[in-house]
């Protein structure tokens, strides 16, 4: 398995370059008669902040055949979720202040090492909320984040990594 990883953008922006690089891959693996160089998977991570086009982007993705990790308010979201719940609505400027607390000296690169064995709490806390919003009929609210699925989606090719 080979990870690539391209970064910048707002959702929507995202999603286009993602659904383009998939393209380009298909036609490349036709021409070529290699199935081996389309994507197993092409996801885009992204969080609603203040983001316009956000719903637009997710069904582009969707249209796609492109996965998506959102985090609502904020992807800093997924990093306080290793550390404690958190089921209120909250703003993306409190989920910061509150990783800074859990993680001093923190500024926007998640610690690995400081997060690596919270995961299945951070995992857990993730499905609780989605189960949460999926009761109230809210999915995708705030505070919520898919971040999970791609992660664990990682982790079950942890074996096929070059």
């Amino acid at each position: 398995m080979e990870l690539k990883i391209i970064s910048g953008g707002v959702p929507k922006t995202l999603v286009e370059i993602a659904a383009r690089k998939k393209r380009e891959a298909e036609k490349l693996a036709k021409r070529e008669h290699d199935s081996h160089l389309t994507f197993d998977q092409v996801w885009c991570v992204f969080d609603i902040d203040e983001h316009p086009f956000v719903s637009e982007a997710k069904q582009q993705a969707v249209d796609n055949g492109i996965r998506v990790a959102v985090s609502n308010p904020c992807f800093e979201l997924w990093a306080l979720l290793h550390f404690q719940d958190q089921t209120a609505h909250i703003d993306r400027h409190a989920v910061q202040k509150l990783c800074k607390g859990h993680m001093p000296g923190y500024e926007k690169q998640l610690p690995y090492t400081q997060l690596r064995d919270r995961y299945e709490a951070a995992s857990e806390r993730a499905v609780r909320l989605s189960k949460m919003h999926l009761h109230r009929g809210t999915a995708g609210a705030n505070p919520s984040t898919t971040v999970s699925e791609l992660v664990a989606t990682l982790l079950s090719q942890r074996a096929n990594w070059r």
